[in-house]
């Protein structure tokens, strides 16, 4: 009598703790979201915006431009945190779909020779961005909002 109280006092309360993991992904084909975060050290948000907008963000454009992504919004919250929850800029990318958001593209590296022909400076550009980055940590978001009515 005791083990089947356990079980059932066990299956009462696992069923929850199953029920909320992360939703499903939408089908391969259709969009796919991506926030990704950064976390800058004090003092130099503005210099690693600046590099990111100068030295990234035109990266972004291009693989807009060729539809591997959707769209591209960077935000920075209005308000402060706790140092161990803060986050100073989010980029959210919509990409076309799930296996364009986890591959490689393959034409980064020559888009990386386009925009940037002085790459002694570009790549010195970049080892600073990352310098001053304390935390960066990708998130795949799904929309659940239920459909209007």
């Amino acid at each position: 009598m005791r083990h089947i109280l356990l079980t059932l006092l066990f299956c009462v309360c696992a069923q929850p703790l199953l029920a909320q993991g992360a939703p499903p992904q939408q089908a391969a084909d259709q969009p796919y979201a991506m926030e990704y975060y950064y976390k800058v050290q004090w003092g130099h948000q503005q210099e690693f915006l600046q590099l990111f907008l100068k030295n990234h963000y035109p990266l972004l454009q291009k693989n807009m431009q060729g539809g591997r992504m959707l769209s591209v919004k960077i935000e920075q919250p209005a308000n402060h945190t706790t140092e161990d929850g803060r986050w100073d800029f989010r980029v959210t990318i919509r990409f076309k779909n799930s296996t364009v958001a986890t591959t490689a593209n393959p034409d980064e590296e020559r888009f990386i020779q386009q925009l940037w022909p002085d790459q002694e400076r570009y790549q010195r550009e970049e080892q600073r961005r990352f310098e001053i980055l304390l935390g960066h940590w990708d998130l795949p978001v799904t929309d659940i909002t239920p459909p209007k009515k």
